[in-house]
């Protein structure tokens, strides 16, 4: 069968159906189905296939690597912990747990960024700056996945490209700090590193390095992972369902209303679906695939994770999906990237201006020597001045050397401030700014604007000032909750969410939304 032929035709025929289709119904199918998304719509609307790039994602860990090779190479932001004999015994409790995530779904994320690196979908990363034992609650849980599903909706229509979804999400607990001990009113204690670590109240029992707490995070991941399954294909997901995914306090405000339109024109393509016998009612339209992403930082606990996948024998870091090095840890000889490089994960590294192109290069050849796509992901965090200054030669580097990776914004971790009252917080003006930077860079250099990793919630918080919820730096303390950074609200996420839409938009010629 001449596949090409057939598909010109199913071309053809559904071309002479959407011209009978209002403009609006028009806009989303071509949107969704002749550019090849795979988010919200099924695979047999997808007529257009992906090129034949090779999407290899098999991974050989090097010889010399082992899951407790990063012992050898320096360590930084790791905690000491008083007694080796508990350490040990809590590595021995989680030696013995069962994996949080599986090796065919972490396959399964690989395979999209994949994709992405070659310029065929968009990577949305949000969630918590840190998670919290004390906050842990399904409701959270629920507003944040809801939150995510929103913005992803968004930008699929917009982008008209599949929506690769990751949650900050059961396991981003620790989190590095820029000393290690803190001084208040004379008194000095080690510094609150995340609730996996030790706890946040300034008294000597709480600061405590206690292991026992990587245990309890094990756990409490686990539940986070058994709510966002349920809810991926538990029906929650179920596109029929948007406008139930408005926050209820975000309902009220202009992106509420942008929302709420979107999702009528949606709607109007929905039913113009099952007119025509599409079953709605499928997998494609009731669930979807979401993943958990998390800083690589505790090493004791990542190790402890890792398995040992029985059909292909790689080694997985069964945390999560997807882990990242940070700005602080991803130096050439850490054991951070010891550790990285040889597991089958995805996997991130956060970079600031301080990296230079050598640098970059050196770091992506460490971490996937056999240039596969969707290994490596670029988490660029500037500022908005410092991105359109560094990230052109940075780019230029890849593109010289051929190197596969795929670019993301981070825009809100090089803008933060801290207020005349003491409140650390984050301009969405200024987070705007780099994430427009960032679009406008990858315009110039003719490369790919891959994805946004944004600390956020679905809560009704004021942590970050600015946007359409009116926050400034009077009002922060209304709803200020966070036990580490500023998060970005419902509204400021979706307010973003649309920016990246309309971006993606212009650069596939479609019009506005």
């Amino acid at each position: 069968v001449n596949c090409n032929e057939a598909s010109k035709g199913s071309n053809k025929q559904k071309i002479d159906s959407i011209m009978k289709l209002s403009a609006r119904s028009a806009t989303f199918l071509l949107a969704s189905g002749l550019s090849g998304s795979t988010a919200f719509v099924p695979s047999s609307l997808n007529v257009i296939q992906p090129s034949a790039t090779s999407l290899n994602v098999a991974t050989a860990p090097p010889g010399t690597w082992s899951p407790s090779s990063w012992k050898d190479a320096v360590a930084k932001q790791l905690p000491i912990y008083e007694s080796q004999e508990e350490l040990d015994n809590a590595i021995a409790k989680l030696d013995k747990v069962s994996p949080l995530v599986f090796a065919g779904e972490v396959r399964s994320l690989y395979e999209k960024l994949a994709r992405v690196s070659q310029g065929q979908g968009f990577v949305l990363m949000g969630g918590d700056c840190a998670e919290s034992f004390k906050e842990f609650h399904v409701n959270h849980v629920r507003d944040t996945f809801q939150l995510i599903m929103q913005m992803s909706l968004i930008m699929t229509f917009g982008s008209a490209m599949p929506v690769v979804k990751i949650g900050r999400m059961a396991g981003q607990f620790a989190k590095p700090r820029s000393a290690p001990d803190e001084t208040i009113d004379g008194v000095t204690l080690p510094s609150y590193r995340g609730d996996n670590i030790n706890k946040e109240e300034f008294t000597p029992e709480s600061r405590r390095n206690d292991p026992n707490l990587m245990v309890d995070a094990y756990y409490q991941s686990a539940q986070t992972l058994n709510i966002l399954r349920a809810f991926s294909t538990g029906g929650f997901a179920d596109i029929s369902r948007l406008q139930a995914w408005n926050l209820d306090f975000v309902e009220t405000t202009p992106e509420g209303s942008r929302y709420r339109e979107l999702a009528a024109k949606v709607d109007e393509s929905l039913r113009f679906m099952k007119a025509i016998g599409i079953d709605t009612s499928s997998p494609e339209f009731t669930t979807v695939d979401f993943y958990v992403a998390h800083e690589c930082l505790l090493l004791p606990y990542e190790q402890a994770l890792t398995r040992q996948d029985s059909t292909t024998g790689k080694w997985y870091d069964c945390s999560a999906h997807m882990v990242w090095v940070g700005e602080r840890t991803r130096d050439l000889d850490s054991a951070h990237l010891e550790f990285c490089r040889g597991v089958g994960n995805p996997l991130g590294v956060k970079i600031s201006d301080k990296c230079t192109p050598d640098e970059l290069l050196s770091t992506i050849n460490t971490m996937n020597p056999q240039n596969i796509p969707g290994k490596i992901t670029i988490i660029v965090r500037m500022g908005a001045e410092k991105l359109r200054k560094n990230l052109p030669e940075l780019i230029r580097a890849v593109q010289r050397e051929g190197k596969a990776v795929v670019w993301i914004s981070d825009p809100v971790h090089g803008n933060t401030r801290v207020t005349k009252s003491g409140y650390k917080t984050r301009d969405f003006d200024n987070v705007r700014a780099e994430l427009t930077a960032f679009f406008d860079v990858h315009d110039e250099m003719g490369s790919h604007p891959g994805g946004m990793h944004l600390e956020m919630t679905g809560e009704d918080v004021t942590e970050c000032t600015g946007g359409v919820s009116g926050v400034d730096d009077d009002t922060l303390k209304d709803r200020y909750i966070t036990a580490c950074d500023p998060r970005l609200n419902g509204s400021q996420a979706l307010e973003l969410a649309f920016l990246v839409a309309e971006r993606m938009r212009e650069r596939t010629g479609l019009p506005p939304i």
